[in-house]
């Protein structure tokens, strides 16, 4: 997916149109007087969309509040499979975006050398093993992502926006953990502290991403580059506490004395604000219990011990499982699609969105009776958090969280704010279904709304800001 650069400035029409050519004669930038300045380095940015791309984007939101500017390095034509442009609004108009380009094929091709293409199918044996074989040459080459077709360039762009325009700390946020590697080189060059943030764990994501690389060679060259950034880092910034600990051991390991501190994901008061609901997003029918789920289905949130709830439903209460409605929303591999396949077999209601700008999805959030969190029971998942959990806490209804034991589940139990069920409960969630279909509902304790205010977008960048307050100075 292709986009063009303008529409940054189009959204943010404040913002002037002159900031590269400022730049480059050497011109400070606009922000109040005393305020640092901050390089963040993202690949993924607005109009870019995804759960991801709205951490980087709320902290760029609240960072002047606090004393700090942002200026932004992003890639100018990103391969990426999903678009917000919604989410331009929150970028201040002051902030300067550095653009750098990438080599990378769109994000449509990228998928299609991902698999085997109808022509290499029908191919000879012989032609599929050295396609295959090629494919995986290629992909082998590109570590620790594709994106480090993006290193040179923002390595360019970078290092012109560090001379030519103050700047006292950098943050590389992750994945992809090119940017990491983009951080680290910058730091070497320019002698600026550095922070990195692991909006995911590196072997976390190198076990469970779509496509990711697991062959002996890439987990070695992976984790020397991991090592590596660790020893650059200054601070170590990640999503839950677990993850932070487990971080901290990793950096010791490596011989990085740079601490590791938890800033969870969050929810931007402005986003619940009540405001004009979408048209056709209407709540249920009378007599009908709606469930809903956002965000991307994948392994890691597999749908699967759900749709086995209702199967469970069907073969015992089928005239009950008519006044259930289950709600999908958001990004769905093609090995989750076919489970929600097996629902359609069902008298469950199945409604399914594709990926919708933020302010679609909280309406969805918002319509639903209760609201549906997913974690798969594999290696490493109690130290996951969705980010898509602490909107549903915003939001104040009950959750049905299907997660391990985990991080995530001590979350709901602290704030009481829904039930927990590990995957393998199936009759256990089914009940809760059933209970739900017969008019059982639960509403949540009133003071959860002070409680859960510490997850608070603004509040988290706080949290940031004394993380680089404490940040040794740049000599």
């Amino acid at each position: 997916m292709r986009f063009d650069n303008s529409v940054l400035f189009r959204a943010a029409g404040q913002r002037r149109a002159a900031s590269d050519a400022d730049a480059q004669a050497g011109v400070v930038l606009p922000g109040a007087a005393g305020h640092r300045r901050l390089l963040l380095i993202s690949y993924h940015f607005p109009p870019v969309g995804g759960a991801g791309v709205q951490r980087p984007v709320k902290f760029v939101k609240y960072l002047h509040r606090f004393g700090w500017e942002a200026s932004v390095l992003v890639a100018a034509n990103p391969s990426a499979p999903l678009s917000d442009e919604s989410l331009l609004r929150d970028i201040p108009a002051e902030t300067h975006i550095e653009r750098a380009k990438t080599w990378e094929p769109s994000y449509g091709v990228k998928a299609k050398l991902a698999s085997d293409t109808p022509s290499t199918t029908t191919a000879s044996g012989s032609r599929r093993r050295l396609a295959r074989a090629l494919r995986g040459a290629a992909t082998l080459a590109l570590q620790p992502d594709p994106q480090v077709l993006w290193l040179p360039a923002a390595l360019r762009a970078g290092s012109h926006l560090l001379r030519t325009i103050h700047h006292d700390a950098i943050l590389a946020t992750a994945p992809s953990y090119s940017n990491l590697v983009l951080g680290a080189l910058l730091k070497k060059r320019f002698g600026l502290p550095l922070v990195l943030d692991f909006r995911d764990e590196w072997d976390i994501s190198q076990r469970y991403l779509e496509n990711a690389r697991q062959d002996r060679l890439s987990c070695i060259v992976q984790s020397r580059m991991q090592r590596y950034i660790l020893r650059q880092a200054d601070a170590l910034v990640c999503t839950t506490k677990s993850s932070a600990r487990r971080l901290q051991d990793r950096a010791r390991e490596a011989g990085s004395h740079a601490a590791s501190t938890c800033i969870y994901n969050g929810f931007d008061e402005d986003d619940i604000a009540p405001g004009p609901a979408a048209a056709d997003i209407a709540g249920p029918e009378r007599n009908v219990f709606r469930l809903v789920y956002t965000g991307t289905l994948w392994n890691l949130t597999s749908i699967e011990p759900l749709i086995a709830a209702i199967e469970a439903l069907e073969a015992s209460v089928p005239e009950r499982l008519a006044q259930l409605e289950l709600v999908i929303v958001g990004r769905r591999t093609e090995q989750q699609e076919k489970l929600l396949d097996r629902v359609k077999k069902t008298r469950c209601r199945l409604l399914l969105e594709p990926y919708c700008d933020h302010s679609r999805s909280i309406a969805w959030m918002k319509s639903a009776d209760a609201l549906c969190v997913l974690l798969s029971d594999v290696e490493s998942a109690h130290r996951v958090v969705p980010a898509k959990m602490f909107e549903y806490l915003s939001i104040g209804k009950e959750i049905l969280a299907i997660v391990p034991d985990s991080e995530a589940a001590d979350i709901i139990k602290e704030h009481d704010a829904g039930r927990h069920f590990e995957p393998g409960e199936v009759l256990g969630i089914a009940t809760w279904l059933l209970e739900r279909v017969r008019g059982e509902r639960r509403t949540l304790p009133d003071d959860n709304t002070a409680k859960i205010a510490r997850f608070s977008r603004k509040r988290l960048c706080e949290q940031l800001v004394d993380v680089l307050d404490h940040l040794p100075m740049a000599p």
